[in-house]
């Protein structure tokens, strides 16, 4: 069972999530709240937590880098109507799992969360080509393309990477490159670990950056 946790200040699309994602078989609403509540947060213990990033007088970035602290079991999706890529760089440095754009369909809505769930990073195709530019573009501005190039990759790694750099998941990668999908996770954390980075989007960043 997916538990999620819904920070929204309209009262009636809190409510409106909460009663559509309930009537599905494998989520659950443990916490519906209308502002930053952290301390219940931290305590109902959700896998994800539905954060409204338009909140009046809060700052939501704060609580999403005290969430991936406190309560690192929680995997937090961003909901807002179309955030500035400033923003999302922010939340995605902060650890942030996700984001939904508030006219989602209810599928891609319900997607999110169990992509996110299972440990995946989720970006809406239409705000991608804005974050890979600007995290691309800072990797190679603060380390250097050629510190980028000389980092020894296998092939396989090097194929991971650019079907990352495509939005694939690792079950399709794996399907595409006729592998196991723990193959896959493997390659990717080993990717990680060689060029320091700590999310999906900053690999597929650092692809698109390269010209891969």
């Amino acid at each position: 069972m997916i538990t999620v946790a819904i920070v929204e200040d309209n009262r009636l699309v809190r409510e409106g999530i909460t009663d559509m994602l309930n009537e599905l078989p494998d989520v659950e609403v443990v916490l519906a709240a209308s502002g930053l509540e952290t301390a219940r947060l931290k305590a109902a213990q959700a896998r994800v937590v539905l954060l409204d990033i338009g909140l009046p007088d809060a700052n939501c970035l704060r609580l999403a880098e005290s969430m991936q602290k406190e309560a690192a079991k929680s995997h937090i999706i961003v909901m807002d109507l179309l955030p500035a890529h400033e923003e999302i760089a922010q939340f995605v440095n902060a650890g942030v799992a996700g984001f939904i754009l508030k006219d989602a369909t209810f599928e891609d809505f319900v997607g999110t969360i169990r992509s996110v769930a299972q440990g995946e990073r989720v970006l809406p195709p239409r705000m991608t080509s804005t974050l890979f530019s600007q995290i691309a573009e800072a990797a190679v501005r603060e380390r250097g393309e050629a510190a980028l190039e000389e980092v020894r990759m296998t092939r396989r790694e090097r194929e991971v990477i650019a079907l990352i750099a495509e939005g694939m998941s690792n079950k399709e990668i794996a399907q595409r490159l006729t592998i196991a999908t723990d193959t896959v996770k493997s390659h990717v954390r080993n990717v990680m670990d060689k060029l320091a980075l700590h999310t999906r989007l900053q690999i597929a960043a650092y692809a698109h950056g390269l010209g891969e």
